[in-house]
């Protein structure tokens, strides 16, 4: 009998036989013999067919989940295609490792539903979903950031582990089939070579990024991308060498100011722009008045991300450099220049004397922020706990915190305050603050433009309240106050083109139409008059803003903004897509090589 049972079951099958059965053999024939002990085997033979059979179904259910997942998730045949290769990847993978093929469906349907959910959080949460980037790099303001804002969190992680956990040693125990190595890594190979080709062929865009869609094949694009861009150029663009007299310029700078200097406020106005751009739009009486500058015009700025990332901007207005110069990595460019570029705005500044602040509404942990600022020379860096806040406020309580401010701290040194301002920020299907304007009437727009227009409202009245308690205040004090809108609202391309679909507009957003990149810019001043106007354009890209603040300010330009002011001249306000960012990448090695960038 145990010849029979030997030739049916592979070893670890065997084996288990072998511990059931030698008790009864040690007793004797009296227990086991002739007719008594084939029922025996008989019956662990059927007992380890069931559990062989419960096996086979569970992994045709884990494939069929799978499928389930790919077909409602991924959009297109091209995404359903990489995430059904992203499939085969890791089966093969796992399957080498544990050779189980049940418990190999299993963890690589966890991996699944894991990227799956996390990019759904994400995206929910802000508007973005999941890439390789989020993986490669994991730093601890990411993380205190996520548990400080979802303290639940780490319970939830805490019982999917367990959970996890506990069906992976159920589903081992269960799973008896084997497959071999060799084909294993044969399929790993030949369906990961596939991937490579496919996502190198046809990589993704920016904006893809903020679709809450395509999650796996997206992952495993920007993983593919990620990879190829960190062998070919690392995570910045940058010229092979510049003149070595302009890096000995920037090197040397120093600041000598021929004239008294004013206070900087440059405010960050959320998800704001002129909406009358947009055809059939309904405004109040003077809606437009809120972007012209002090001098009546109303000049026009062009972002570098489509609906929703404000730390793009963030990252123009205080470094002067463009976020495409991080290619595949532009998504966390805050997080990866934290520590690293050191050139920009509050740098310069601070050469001069400013002392540098920053008021920021959200936790400072969020996407690097404050590791991100203070690298690039904010000295005081507040956000909202410092604030004195757990939401996000009207634009008048971070004005009214600015004004504390500048009280409390002006002195023999003049003040550089970043203020944010979030009133305009999204949702947009409920009231914010609807005591704030109780004459309100609804314009006839769709019911999201019209509480944005209205938001827009309430930030006209509270800028201009501002700009009269400067007056008021400081009777004495020089200021100079540049603001700009970061990006559009999320709705800003449906109302822009009405009549085209949504495929059609994902189209225009790949592409970067600059229509649904085109936000303001205004400079304002108070008891001062700007020092110099002449690169102001009326059209500007935005990562010229830095250079439009020190111009009007009056502050001497080192080597690397007079190198970018040169720029702006030839291309007439473009930045990164003049001469295919040849004259970008030029400014990027002369900052490295000024010591302003490093280790990148």
């Amino acid at each position: 009998m145990t010849q029979r049972l030997a030739a049916n079951l592979d070893v670890a099958d065997w084996k288990a036989v072998q511990m059931s059965t030698e008790p009864a053999l040690e007793a004797g024939p009296n227990i086991l013999g002739g007719a008594s002990g084939a029922l025996v085997g008989d019956a662990i033979t059927a007992g380890i067919t069931g559990r062989r059979s419960v096996a086979f179904w569970l992994a045709i259910l884990l494939h069929a989940t799978a499928l389930a997942l790919a077909i409602t998730t991924e959009v297109n045949a091209f995404g359903f295609a990489i995430c059904l290769l992203v499939w085969i990847v890791l089966n093969a993978l796992w399957l080498a490792m544990v050779r189980r093929p049940t418990v190999a469906a299993f963890i690589s349907l966890e991996i699944f539903v894991v990227l799956i959910l996390l990019s759904r959080f994400k995206f929910d949460k802000l508007w973005a979903t999941l890439d390789f980037i989020d993986v490669m790099i994991v730093d601890h303001d990411t993380t205190a950031f996520l548990l400080a804002t979802f303290p639940a969190l780490r319970w939830w992680i805490l019982l999917a582990a367990t959970a996890t956990m506990i069906a992976g040693i159920f589903t081992w125990r269960l799973d008896r089939h084997r497959i071999g190595s060799f084909a294993s890594l044969v399929a790993f190979g030949a369906a990961g070579a596939a991937l490579i080709v496919l996502c190198l062929l046809h990589p993704t865009g920016l904006n893809e990024d903020f679709e809450g869609k395509s999650y796996v094949s997206k992952f495993a694009r920007t993983g593919v991308e990620t990879v190829h861009e960190l062998m070919t150029h690392g995570y910045f663009e940058a010229a092979d060498e510049v003149n070595g007299k302009a890096i000995e310029a920037a090197a040397t700078f120093g600041c000598h100011a021929t004239r008294r200097l004013p206070h900087i406020i440059l405010l960050h106005d959320e998800s704001s722009f002129d909406i009358t751009a947009a055809p059939g739009i309904r405004v109040p009486p003077n809606y437009q008045h809120h972007f012209e500058s002090f001098d009546g015009k109303a000049r026009k700025l062009v972002v570098e991300g489509v609906g929703g990332p404000s730390w793009f901007a963030e990252f123009n207005v205080l470094t002067g450099l463009s976020v495409r110069s991080f290619g595949r990595f532009a998504t966390a460019v805050t997080r990866i220049a934290a520590g690293h570029v050191f050139r920009g705005l509050p740098h310069s500044l601070r050469d001069c004397g400013y002392q540098t602040f920053s008021l920021y509404p959200f936790y400072g942990s969020f996407l690097a922020s404050r590791a991100f600022q203070t690298t690039t020379g904010i000295e005081h860096y507040l956000d909202m706990r410092d604030l004195g806040t757990t939401d996000f406020e009207a634009d008048s309580f971070y004005y009214n915190r600015a004004i504390d401010l500048i009280h409390r701290e002006r002195g023999d040194h003049p003040l550089f305050l970043y203020v944010y301002t979030v009133a305009n920020h999204f949702p947009w299907n409920e009231r914010l603050r609807p005591r704030l304007t109780p004459d309100w009437h609804d314009l006839g727009n769709a019911p999201d433009v019209n509480e944005y227009i209205r938001r827009q409202r309430m930030s006209a009245h509270d800028y201009q309240e501002f700009l009269a308690k400067l007056k008021r205040d400081f009777p004495g004090e020089q200021f100079l106050i540049v603001r700009y809108g970061d990006h559009q609202p999320q709705f800003g391309a449906r109302v822009l083109d009405p009549l085209l679909s949504k495929e059609d507009i994902a189209r225009h957003a790949e592409q970067l139409d600059p229509r649904y990149l085109t936000t303001y810019y205004a400079v304002d001043a108070v008891n001062f008059t700007p020092a110099g106007m002449s690169s102001a354009l009326v059209r500007l890209d935005a990562p010229y803003l830095p250079l439009i603040v020190l111009e009007a300010a009056g502050i001497p330009l080192d080597a690397t903004f007079t190198m970018q002011r040169q720029i702006l001249r030839n291309c007439r306000g473009l930045f990164y897509s003049c001469e295919g960012g040849a004259r970008v990448r030029q400014l990027n090695r002369l900052s490295i090589d000024a010591g302003l960038i490093k280790g990148l």
